[in-house]
């Protein structure tokens, strides 16, 4: 089936909320047409929508906070932002003014996560394979460490207890549940079913065990559960199914006097990339069928209510960067039933993975100019030496589409940076930030001199 490309007007979802297509026939983001955005800047390059951003952050700490308010007969409901889907101080520091916490994965992102000014408290480490680094930067920072260490594996609870021990420190975990949930589109996403790296199986009793051992633990204090189910998920009762299970590992732990403070439904909440795909749920629409869950399986289950918290990173920033590529090559390939338009742009796996790595489907626009010209199908590939090197497989292009021009590809602030390469040796891209008609460097541009920095034989270094 053929992605449908869509004008902001169109399908303002996959776009950034000051996305427009302007009288001058350019897109415009932040109040600035591509022009301007574009004027000293090299492409591809990542553009930011700032108050985009801040504005989705601040949505979903709300959303959470009110619906799960104790006026409601709740306990409280937060917000982390998962640092994994645009790993930027930036980020991290916008998403706890909002009012969310952040959730880190490594020494990195939880170092920036502190230097952007988060508290300790309000920060979360994960990690099947958490390194005694990471670990002690976790427990010693602040004034108690961290707000919560989610122990994945049973040799944890004594490493954990350890390095707290050592430090002096009582160190606050929670326990990662495998609920068997299974949800997500494609495979290496798909995070709670039992056969993968993640978790503490809740159907082999190995979870119940690991968190009474954590409550037990002199050094470690039990905050509550943690589960994950997988990303892109559209369905909301995926997470109602998994909530349902952790509720009832609640009710077993407190029968051998172990309280829950805390469930954690993790993330994986679904953005539309394309055209082709439905309206994803909102903040407030996860928000509120979680509530209604979790209250009603607390009071079948006659245990008290916990804090509930989830962690979205994709949906936060996915919506709100645009990556502006500049096109070149325009080719004509004959196929077997015609031939095919392929697009060439200056950027291509090295900055977007995901059609490559997951078959994500992506679209663009012709965002510097309009054209009178019919709509073709083409393919948008990018300047790799790899065949699968394809940015969007079908894409809606003006038929007129020429070297020069400027292709706008939405819904890339997830993942784009985060796991961008420097495959072929090109400079990774800059994320750059507009707002009310100004722009700002979020993250810089790498240079061909930033490559050379570590390469042994051209710049040397001092053996070890």
């Amino acid at each position: 089936m053929h992605a449908v490309n869509a004008e902001p007007a169109d399908r303002p979802d996959l776009w950034p909320w000051s996305a427009v297509r302007g009288d001058d026939g350019q897109l415009h983001l932040g109040g600035m047409p591509v022009s301007q955005i574009l004027a000293g800047i090299h492409t591809p390059v990542y553009v930011l929508d700032q108050a985009d951003f801040k504005g989705r952050a601040y949505v979903w700490a709300t959303a959470m906070a009110e619906e799960f308010w104790d006026g409601y007969g709740m306990n409280g409901g937060r917000a982390y932002y998962a640092a994994k889907a645009f790993p930027s101080g930036y980020a991290m520091r916008e998403a706890v003014s909002a009012g969310m916490g952040v959730d880190t994965a490594s020494l990195g992102e939880l170092t920036v996560a502190l230097q952007a000014g988060a508290p300790p408290e309000d920060v979360g480490l994960h990690g099947n394979n958490k390194s005694d680094e990471e670990l002690r930067l976790a427990i010693q920072t602040g004034p108690a460490g961290i707000g919560r260490i989610v122990i994945d594996s049973e040799e944890e609870v004594e490493r954990i207890g350890e390095i707290a021990r050592e430090l002096g420190r009582r160190a606050r975990v929670m326990v990662r549940v495998a609920t068997g949930v299974h949800a997500g589109g494609h495979e290496f996403v798909a995070t709670g079913h039992a056969d993968q790296k993640f978790g503490l199986s809740l159907a082999a009793g190995d979870a119940k065990r690991v968190a009474w051992r954590a409550a037990e633990h002199p050094d470690l204090q039990f905050v509550g559960l943690h589960a994950h189910i997988g990303s892109q998920v559209f369905e909301l009762e995926a997470f109602v199914q998994s909530a349902t299970r952790l509720v009832g590992l609640v009710k077993e732990l407190q029968e051998v006097g172990v309280p829950c403070g805390e469930l954690d439904l993790g993330g994986g909440y679904a953005v539309a990339y394309t055209a082709a795909d439905p309206v994803a749920p909102s903040q407030r629409d996860v928000a509120r069928r979680l509530a209604e869950a979790v209250r009603s399986e607390c009071a079948s289950a006659g245990v008290p209510v916990p804090l509930v918290s989830v962690e979205p990173g994709r949906s936060v920033v996915a919506p709100s960067v645009v990556t502006l590529y500049r096109v070149g090559t325009v080719k004509p390939v004959p196929t077997e039933s015609g031939r095919r338009i392929y697009v060439s742009v200056d950027g291509g796996m090295s900055d977007n993975i995901r059609p490559a790595l997951y078959g994500a489907r992506y679209s663009a626009i012709l965002a510097n100019r309009t054209s009178p010209a019919p709509l073709v199908d083409v393919r948008i590939v990018g300047k790799h030496c790899e065949s699968g090197d394809i940015i969007a497989a079908h894409a809606s292009l003006p038929q007129d589409v020429r070297r020069g021009d400027v292709l706008a590809v939405p819904v890339t602030g997830a993942y784009g940076h985060a796991l961008a390469s420097n495959y072929n040796l090109l400079p990774r891209p800059g994320t750059l930030g507009v707002e009310n008609g100004q722009k700002q460097w979020i993250i810089y541009p790498e240079q061909i001199s930033d490559l050379m920095v570590r390469d042994a034989f051209i710049n040397a270094r001092p053996t070890p």
